[in-house]
Protein backbone atom coordinates (compact mmCIF):
# COMPACT_ATOMS: atom_id res chain seq x y z
CA UNK A 1 0.00 0.00 0.00
CA UNK A 2 1.11 3.32 -0.71
CA UNK A 3 -0.04 6.71 0.31
CA UNK A 4 0.24 10.27 -1.91
CA UNK A 5 -0.15 13.77 -0.89
CA UNK A 6 0.33 16.45 -3.38
CA UNK A 7 1.27 20.06 -1.97
CA UNK A 8 2.14 23.68 -3.36
CA UNK A 9 -0.85 24.07 -5.65
CA UNK A 10 -2.23 27.67 -5.73
CA UNK A 11 -3.22 30.79 -7.34
CA UNK A 12 -0.53 32.18 -9.87
CA UNK A 13 -0.53 34.63 -13.05
CA UNK A 14 0.04 33.51 -16.49
CA UNK A 15 3.50 32.86 -17.27
CA UNK A 16 4.25 31.93 -13.84
CA UNK A 17 5.54 29.30 -12.26
CA UNK A 18 4.76 26.52 -9.26
CA UNK A 19 6.10 23.40 -8.69
CA UNK A 20 4.05 20.65 -6.97
CA UNK A 21 5.14 17.81 -4.74
CA UNK A 22 3.82 14.22 -4.05
CA UNK A 23 4.78 12.87 -0.57
CA UNK A 24 4.44 9.13 -0.03
CA UNK A 25 4.42 6.72 2.32
CA UNK A 26 4.42 3.18 2.69
CA UNK A 27 6.28 0.43 0.34
CA UNK A 28 9.18 1.84 -0.91
CA UNK A 29 8.52 4.83 -3.72
CA UNK A 30 11.75 3.67 -5.66
CA UNK A 31 9.93 0.37 -6.25
CA UNK A 32 7.14 2.33 -8.66
CA UNK A 33 6.72 4.72 -11.52
CA UNK A 34 5.12 7.60 -10.50
CA UNK A 35 2.23 9.95 -13.08
CA UNK A 36 0.74 13.00 -12.64
CA UNK A 37 -2.69 13.58 -13.99
CA UNK A 38 -4.89 16.68 -14.19
CA UNK A 39 -8.47 17.22 -13.94
CA UNK A 40 -10.98 20.17 -14.79
CA UNK A 41 -14.68 20.18 -13.54
CA UNK A 42 -16.83 18.17 -15.61
CA UNK A 43 -13.82 16.74 -17.97
CA UNK A 44 -11.83 13.20 -17.98
CA UNK A 45 -8.86 13.31 -15.71
CA UNK A 46 -5.91 14.17 -18.25
CA UNK A 47 -2.52 12.77 -18.37
CA UNK A 48 0.13 15.62 -17.60
CA UNK A 49 3.77 13.37 -17.10
CA UNK A 50 5.07 10.15 -15.93
CA UNK A 51 8.57 9.58 -14.55
CA UNK A 52 9.56 5.95 -14.71
CA UNK A 53 11.37 3.71 -11.91
CA UNK A 54 14.74 4.71 -14.08
CA UNK A 55 14.18 8.70 -14.50
CA UNK A 56 13.02 8.51 -17.77
CA UNK A 57 10.34 10.74 -18.21
CA UNK A 58 7.50 11.47 -20.98
CA UNK A 59 5.11 14.38 -21.44
CA UNK A 60 1.47 14.95 -22.47
CA UNK A 61 2.23 17.30 -25.89
CA UNK A 62 0.25 20.29 -24.56
CA UNK A 63 2.79 20.54 -21.30
CA UNK A 64 6.29 19.28 -23.75
CA UNK A 65 9.24 22.05 -22.24
CA UNK A 66 7.08 23.64 -20.22
CA UNK A 67 6.34 21.30 -17.42
CA UNK A 68 9.32 18.90 -15.80
CA UNK A 69 8.55 15.82 -13.53
CA UNK A 70 11.63 14.48 -11.13
CA UNK A 71 11.52 12.17 -8.12
CA UNK A 72 14.27 11.64 -4.99
CA UNK A 73 13.76 8.35 -3.78
CA UNK A 74 16.00 9.27 -0.63
CA UNK A 75 12.84 11.42 -0.07
CA UNK A 76 10.24 9.36 -1.18
CA UNK A 77 8.92 12.41 -2.81
CA UNK A 78 8.52 13.44 -6.67
CA UNK A 79 8.07 16.87 -8.33
CA UNK A 80 6.23 18.65 -11.14
CA UNK A 81 7.67 21.54 -11.65
CA UNK A 82 5.45 23.94 -13.59
CA UNK A 83 6.72 26.76 -15.82
CA UNK A 84 5.22 29.48 -18.11
CA UNK A 85 2.04 28.69 -17.02
CA UNK A 86 -1.60 29.18 -18.81
CA UNK A 87 -5.20 29.44 -17.96
CA UNK A 88 -5.71 25.85 -19.44
CA UNK A 89 -3.30 24.94 -16.88
CA UNK A 90 -6.18 25.43 -14.57
CA UNK A 91 -7.31 22.18 -13.13
CA UNK A 92 -6.84 19.76 -9.92
CA UNK A 93 -3.61 18.14 -10.47
CA UNK A 94 -2.54 14.72 -8.93
CA UNK A 95 -0.30 12.37 -8.52
CA UNK A 96 -0.51 8.43 -9.10
CA UNK A 97 1.84 5.47 -8.44
CA UNK A 98 2.28 2.37 -10.55
CA UNK A 99 4.10 -0.98 -9.72
CA UNK A 100 3.95 -3.57 -11.73
CA UNK A 101 0.88 -2.84 -13.58
CA UNK A 102 0.45 -3.75 -16.81
CA UNK A 103 -1.07 -1.21 -19.45
CA UNK A 104 -0.33 1.97 -20.08
CA UNK A 105 0.95 4.72 -18.28
CA UNK A 106 -0.77 7.23 -19.88
CA UNK A 107 -3.96 6.16 -18.88
CA UNK A 108 -5.25 6.50 -15.78
CA UNK A 109 -5.99 3.01 -15.28
CA UNK A 110 -2.46 1.98 -15.44
CA UNK A 111 -2.01 3.08 -11.82
CA UNK A 112 -2.54 1.32 -8.01
CA UNK A 113 -2.64 4.58 -5.84
CA UNK A 114 -3.51 7.90 -6.03
CA UNK A 115 -3.34 11.39 -4.04
CA UNK A 116 -6.24 13.67 -3.17
CA UNK A 117 -5.08 16.03 -5.74
CA UNK A 118 -4.26 20.42 -5.27
CA UNK A 119 -5.86 23.26 -7.26
CA UNK A 120 -3.40 25.13 -9.39
CA UNK A 121 -5.23 28.18 -10.76
CA UNK A 122 -3.64 30.36 -13.46
CA UNK A 123 -5.14 34.17 -13.38
CA UNK A 124 -5.11 35.78 -17.18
Amino acid sequence: QVQLVESGGGLVQAGGSLRLSCAASGRTFSSYGMGWFRQVSGKEREFVGYIARSGVSYYADSVKGRFAIARDNAKNTGYLQMNKLQAEDTAVYSCAARGLMTGSFYSKSGYDYWGQGTQVTVSS
